[in-house]
């Protein structure tokens, strides 16, 4: 979560990275809708937790985020997700406002994150597939790729792979090992 400028210019640089640019042209920002959504979602964060007194100015940008929201088919809550966010391309993501996900999170289309019976809670370098349902009281360890389709709803480790319904381990090796996010490097 967002507590100063700081942390919000911290997150903004790790969104940006994520989506593999070094900074934010005008030509990426009319571009790329949804990074501009990701970037307004930032600054609502950073209102609303930080300067909850510029009422005004946060309402404007709900608005203007809402209507971006509903163009992309994001449903996307406030003080989520850690940064580095990367929501892919448009298409539909819903996320409950109970879950809690960490740093370089990368979620393609056709994806819900829900709290049916629980709060699901995901772990950094997390990579969830086109069309993964993810719901109830579970914890998904760091470095995990969720393969496309699937229905997670139990918790898994760290440093794995998991797909099918219902969702179990397929390889032991986790997103960073197998090349998911473009633009991190293994240490070392």
């Amino acid at each position: 979560m967002i507590t100063s400028y700081k942390e919000y210019r911290q997150y903004l640089r790790a969104d940006i990275a994520a989506h593999g640019l070094q900074r934010v042209s005008l030509y990426n920002w009319l571009r790329i809708d949804q990074l501009r959504f990701q970037l307004r979602l930032r600054h609502l964060e950073y209102l609303s937790n930080c300067r909850s007194w510029r009422i005004f100015s946060r309402t404007m940008l709900e608005l203007l985020n809402h209507h971006l929201a509903l163009k992309l088919g994001f449903t996307v809550p406030k003080n989520v997700f850690g940064p580095g966010l990367c929501l892919v391309h448009r298409g539909t993501v819903v996320v409950s406002p109970q879950a809690h996900v960490g740093a370089n999170c990368r979620i393609h289309p056709s994806t819900s994150i829900g709290d049916y019976d629980g709060t699901p809670t995901l772990g950094d370098n997390v990579y969830i597939g086109p069309g993964a349902k993810l719901y109830g009281c579970i914890t998904i360890g760091n470095n995990v790729a969720i393969g496309a389709n699937a229905v997670v709803n139990s918790s898994f480790p760290d440093n794995c792979t998991i797909g099918g319904i219902p969702a179990h381990v397929l390889s032991h090796s986790g997103a960073l090992e197998q090349g998911v996010f473009p633009n991190m490097h293994l240490n070392g």
